[in-house]
């Protein structure tokens, strides 16, 4: 299933969320009705209504009602679940083993050392990631095509770092990856790509935490490429 807006959507809503961008939803506003919709996925009209409000109420598409129908366009997070319908199909017809991801690092904001290190987080780590992760995490800038690909770790479970809270504030929960990075050919093992449930970067921000410091070990610094490949 995926969530989008705090809302879940099934199979079914998945469906109709293809054949609205098979219609031209995905790259701008396609003019439906009910009933052509229900003929094409042989439901009620009813039934494809409630499909599309859920949709809607997810935040996956965004309409407008009009005299003939309906004018629907799909979202980015729409666009984000469509992707990860498709990385599901070439996994099963291109039997790919990992994701590629390739990129530029990049400066952080000097959060990271400060989050990683907290203990509540620190001792999920050692516990469910089996090490102790340097304190600040290595950021990469991923390409264009890196940001599409990306989609397809929605089909990949991740090993999830729970919130946690103290006396101050609550910290909200976090998801992990097993990944190797290879910087110009020395490559890297023990690495987890970390997105926090609550993050204020864009898809094309990718974030690494490893037990050593990663720029050290590889000899890298800013604006120096990498892959980052995330084990399935």
């Amino acid at each position: 299933m995926a969530e989008s807006a705090g809302v879940t959507v099934g199979a079914d809503e998945r469906e109709v969320l293809k054949l609205l961008a098979l219609e031209g939803a995905l790259s701008s506003r396609a003019r439906v009705t009910c009933s052509e919709l229900g003929d094409r996925l042989d439901v009620s009209t009813q039934t494809v209504s409630r499909r599309l409000q859920r949709l809607e109420d997810a935040a996956l598409i965004d309409r407008q009602i009009v005299s003939d129908g309906q004018l629907v366009g799909t979202t980015e997070p729409g666009e984000r679940v469509l992707r990860g319908e498709y990385a599901d199909y070439r996994r099963l017809f291109e039997h790919a083993q990992e994701i590629e991801l390739t990129g530029t690092v990049t400066g952080g904001m000097g959060e990271g050392s400060h989050y990683i290190s907290l203990s509540g987080y620190m001792r999920q780590f050692e516990s469910k990631l089996g090490y102790a992760p340097f304190a600040g995490t290595l950021n990469v800038e991923l390409d264009e095509e890196s940001v599409h690909a990306r989609a397809g770790m929605e089909s990949i479970e991740p090993i999830r770092i729970d919130g946690w809270e103290n006396d101050d504030r609550t910290y909200g929960p976090a998801f992990c990856w097993s990944a190797s990075v290879d910087a110009g050919g020395e490559v890297y093992e023990s690495a987890h790509v970390i997105a926090p449930e609550r993050t204020h970067h864009a898809d094309d921000q990718l974030e690494l935490i490893a037990p050593d410091k990663l720029r050290d070990v590889l000899s890298i610094d800013d604006g120096d490429e990498l892959t980052t490949y995330v084990e399935k």
